[in-house]
């Protein structure tokens, strides 16, 4: 790192010193101000579950610096870690011809200063200076390679900084999304308050199940076949995730199950699902040990040979089509037991979620899948742009353009 125009700061002038303090400081403060002034407003709407969230984004921040000051305690002691070549070589993100051929552009770019610091041997610092430009260092001198050098270790500070930055944008997005997905659905909580609905689903009525609007969408020949079930669901997904008429069943289903009679002319289930998604929100926000662990495998799988560009933006697509697919499958199962108590139904259908309909009997399976993808996805864009400013485009990371394309678009 010598070699790059390493002055200590006894050789920097004090004044630059201070504007660098200066500026990290005044940044500090102003995140903290707007942070302040998020939490506030969101405490003023009493919006408890999206202040927690927030809190768990500062508690994250915190953690990186805290990862952060380990990293630059640690550079040292971590850099004179000394290995065998034959295991340094081993597991290499970049193939031989590729690390020589970019250790050749580098040695070009650095040929000119290296020359600069042998001409000036006279100072007391001039010593310490050519035996860096040279590439001295302990496991050098044993014939040995560092377990990770100083500069990978600052480059692996940034990219863990970069993953936490996209991992938090990506859950503010998908927030954003789900809200405004969600507008559509306000219209429909407010046609339940108007006499025409109230009409159509008068009470007194008696129906095949199989005859009203949830029957006649679920209740056909394909949904007893297992095969054909799946298949249709899957395909459900991509067109309309959720239909009005679904969302009207599952609004008078969960308003019998949990309120009173006298307060079911009045609750707002649009409402309901908004405050649901905060408090979701507030679980995905967060990076937990497990996820972090992720990190760290995704990290060892990116290795020449194993040709994760293949696999590995695949893997959050899979599982997001897998969980579209199950929910529309939930819904259908839950118009089968409509039927299976009865032909006739009165008034409208009433569904009876159950949490044997999940996988495992545990519906926050399905939650924690979404926050792996979130995060499988901002790990693949946290990677292409640390590994652009890192090696520029022209790496063994962006090798083929088709390999960057299918990275980003499937994150």
């Amino acid at each position: 790192m010598a070699a790059g125009g390493g002055r200590s700061l006894e050789e920097t002038p004090t004044w630059a010193v201070a504007v660098v303090c200066f500026v990290l400081v005044a940044l500090s403060i102003i995140i903290e101000c707007v942070i302040h002034l998020i939490e506030k407003w969101l405490t003023k709407r009493n919006r408890r579950a999206l202040c927690e969230a927030l809190e768990k984004i500062k508690s994250e921040l915190m953690l990186l610096g805290f990862m952060s000051l380990l990293l630059t305690i640690g550079q040292g002691p971590i850099s004179e870690i000394c290995i065998s070549k034959s295991l340094g070589n081993t597991w290499h993100p970049c193939n031989k011809k590729q690390e020589h051929s970019r250790h050749d552009i580098d040695a070009d770019k650095e040929a000119s200063g290296h020359r600069r610091l042998l001409a000036f041997p006279e100072s007391s610092y001039g010593q310490r200076r050519v035996l860096a430009a040279a590439g001295y260092d302990k496991c050098a001198a044993k014939g040995k390679v560092p377990f990770v050098s100083s500069d990978g270790i600052h480059q692996l500070h940034i990219f863990i900084f970069v993953l936490a930055v996209f991992h938090v944008l990506y859950c503010i997005t998908t927030y954003a999304l789900g809200t405004a997905k969600m507008r559509m659905w306000k219209a429909w909580e407010m046609e339940t308050r108007t006499s025409e609905y109230q009409f159509a689903q008068d009470p007194e009525r008696f129906r095949f199940a199989r005859d009203t609007s949830f029957g006649r969408r679920h209740l056909s020949f394909w949904s007893h076949s297992t095969i054909l079930l799946w298949t249709v669901s899957f395909f459900r997904q991509f067109v309309r995730s959720v239909p009005k008429v679904d969302y009207l069943t599952l609004r008078y289903g969960f308003i019998i199950a949990h309120l009173a009679p006298q307060n079911q002319a009045n609750f707002d289930f649009q409402q309901y699902i908004k405050r649901s998604l905060e408090e979701d929100f507030k679980v995905v926000v967060g990076i937990s040990p497990l996820i972090w662990l992720f990190a760290v495998l995704f990290l060892l799988f990116n290795t020449h040979g194993w040709q994760s560009y293949l696999w590995l933006p695949f893997i959050p697509l899979i599982i997001i089509l897998l969980v579209g697919t199950k929910l529309q499958v939930i819904i259908t199962k839950m118009g089968l037991r409509i039927q299976e108590r009865g032909e006739v139904v009165q008034g409208t259908p009433l569904v009876q979620p159950a949490d044997d309909l999940f996988w495992f009997n545990r519906p926050r399976v399905l939650l924690y899948l979404i926050h792996f993808v979130l995060f499988q996805n901002a790990f693949q864009l946290a990677l292409f742009v640390w590994s652009w400013y890192e090696y520029g485009f022209q790496s063994c990371f962006h090798e083929n353009t088709k390999d960057v394309a299918i990275g980003i678009s499937m994150g």
